[in-house]
């Protein structure tokens, strides 16, 4: 009857702990879109204020047709677009870094991030000067931009996975 009793309580803390990491990877993609959405929207008020050349529908250019990419309902469908490609972004923060609990890795993530978008991504985006031709508040303003949405990123998700490990190491004592 023991020997049940304890098969049966191993049984329910491994499902627990499977649906801890499904709420985890849901809390992820959640961070990612948000984090993704908030970030580009920060991104298309620095090139409304002229701080960057580089607007968020800049995604679009390489693949949609049509002038309505560079009016409003473009930049709107930029942002989002972004905030679901920050999805798959989020997704591999977690399955990578999520155990580091430091800000730096966050900052480290944005600029890996920046240089694979401004550096290695440039020339399918035809409306971006490669990095030599951007003006320095352009480089500046983004590289900021990227930073923060590391950093935003990068520290949600390490917390969520500290507290999940507090609450596993908690309900095992």
């Amino acid at each position: 009857m023991a020997d049940q009793t304890k098969e049966s309580n191993e049984m329910s803390q491994q499902q627990n702990k499977g649906n801890e990491e499904a709420s985890f990877l849901a809390k992820t993609a959640i961070i990612g879109l948000v984090g993704g959405i908030l970030w580009s929207f920060v991104g298309y008020l620095s090139y409304l204020f002229n701080f960057s050349e580089v607007s968020p529908s800049m995604i679009l250019q390489p693949w949609v047709l049509g002038a309505w990419k560079e009016t409003w309902i473009g930049t709107v469908v930029s942002i989002l677009l972004l905030g679901v490609l920050s999805i798959v972004v989020a997704l591999l923060y977690y399955a990578v870094l999520k155990r580091f609990k430091s800000m730096w890795v966050g900052i480290g993530y944005g600029l890996l991030l920046w240089a694979l978008v401004f550096f290695v991504l440039n020339p399918i985006f035809p409306n971006v000067k490669s990095i030599w031709e951007l003006e320095v508040n352009t480089i500046i303003s983004t590289v900021c931009v990227y930073i923060l949405y590391g950093v935003f990123v990068g520290y949600s998700i390490s917390f969520e996975a500290a507290e999940i490990e507090t609450k596993s190491h908690s309900s095992n004592a």
